[in-house]
């Protein structure tokens, strides 16, 4: 650094990190709000206004939307973890089981945003992604041991969570304020359908390479945006 630069640039340097760290918390905040009320199809730009900020400013922050997602939404999934161990924490493996179910379809109805993050993935949201990845594995754990005790049916497969979450979703989506609680019913219709003795034979699983590229497609859709425009 040039010595004699300091008294002109030193007093400015710290004003601009304060003012970006706030406008960075203001675009998280106004995030949370958007995400949860319209969901991930949200635009860059409507964050932006809710934030109170120039669509350039919001760009040099965060300059993709999968950035925000991860930013918006690494807790909550940390959450979505925690419970997947609050149920593996549970003596009686069915009910540990039934109450993630309920659990992790519950934050869907809270939030819009996160109704749609479980539906989604988002390669570059490396937390996000990371706590997704450790639930992943215990809800897995989770499955087997629900199974080996007879109350799970024994065709349901971990990819079937994918196809409950996005149902739920659409539920959520679908209903709103008009029926809040419409997603309960629909969530009780499915747990009551995985308990054995199954009635009937399910159709194949898409498996887990079709849901992931369903998820990664759903992913870009969602977090896809227009390049940043000039001021702001």
């Amino acid at each position: 650094m040039n010595p004699g630069a300091q008294h002109s640039d030193g007093p400015v340097a710290q004003p601009l990190r304060s003012d970006a760290e706030r406008n960075r918390g203001r675009i998280i905040a106004a995030a949370r709000t958007v995400f949860a009320r319209d969901g991930l199809n949200a635009s860059m730009a409507s964050v932006a206004r809710e934030a109170g900020v120039g669509i350039a400013t919001m760009f040099r922050r965060f300059p993709t939307k999968a950035e925000l997602v991860d930013a918006v939404f690494s807790d909550r999934m940390g959450a979505y973890a925690d419970a997947v161990a609050a149920a593996l924490a549970d003596p009686d493996p069915w009910n540990g089981f039934v109450g993630y179910i309920e659990s992790a379809c519950a934050m869907q109805a809270a939030d819009s945003g996160f109704a749609d993050v479980l539906t989604m993935t988002f390669p570059t949201a490396k937390v996000l992604e990371a706590r997704r990845n450790e639930a992943y594995e215990g809800m897995v754990k989770l499955i087997g041991r629900a199974k080996a005790t007879g109350r799970l049916r024994e065709d349901f497969d971990p990819s079937d969570l994918v196809l409950i979450h996005m149902a739920n979703a659409g539920v959520v989506n679908a209903t709103g304020d008009a029926a809040p609680d419409a997603w309960r019913r629909v969530v009780a219709l499915m747990i009551q359908s995985l308990e054995a003795p199954a009635r009937g034979s399910l159709p194949d699983s898409p498996g887990h390479d079709a849901l992931y590229k369903a998820m990664l497609r759903a992913g870009q859709t969602g977090a896809a945006a227009p390049p940043p425009g000039k001021g702001g």
